[in-house]
């Protein structure tokens, strides 16, 4: 698998369990994919005294539960948690795991919640892909997996 480019993309969203933003990556070759090396979910209101906790995670489908990490689902590619209390910024605990492994061919779900109820309008999210060079074969065989998991 070669390496062909590098694509960043961040943006805010709006804290949902049911509404994901989609970022369309699907450049209708079937011989190119792009892998995650990179996500982060992070508070928008930085000055806000609350104790805040936000969870983040990208997908090829929609209908997923952003507060559900399922690690065996195909679908799930990378996740993000960030807990801050603003009273003792320097102080903040995050988690970020990514499956590298994971070639998308179409498009992915980003998901965010802040669990307990959501105190902020919206939730920072940044994400870093690799454009890859893959063969035919290998797009039409991840997005049938892709397909197949949705049938569950």
């Amino acid at each position: 698998m070669k390496v062909i480019g590098e694509y960043t993309c961040r943006g805010t969203i709006t804290p949902s369990l049911t509404d994901p933003h989609k970022i369309t990556l699907f450049d209708g070759r079937f011989d190119t994919g792009y892998r995650i090396k990179k996500f982060v979910v992070a508070p928008y209101d930085m000055d806000n005294t609350n104790i805040r906790t936000y969870v983040g995670k990208v997908a090829t489908a929609t209908g997923l539960d952003p507060r559900e990490w399922n690690w065996a689902d195909q679908r799930e590619i990378a996740w993000s948690y960030f807990a801050l209390d603003a009273n003792n910024a320097s102080n903040p605990n995050s988690f970020e795991q990514v499956d590298m492994n994971q070639i998308i061919v179409e498009d992915v779900y980003v998901y965010a919640d802040e669990p307990g109820g959501a105190t902020s309008q919206f939730t920072n999210y940044y994400i870093e892909f690799e454009k890859v060079e893959i063969t035919d074969w290998q797009g039409a065989l991840t997005m049938a997996k892709d397909k197949a998991m949705g049938d569950d």
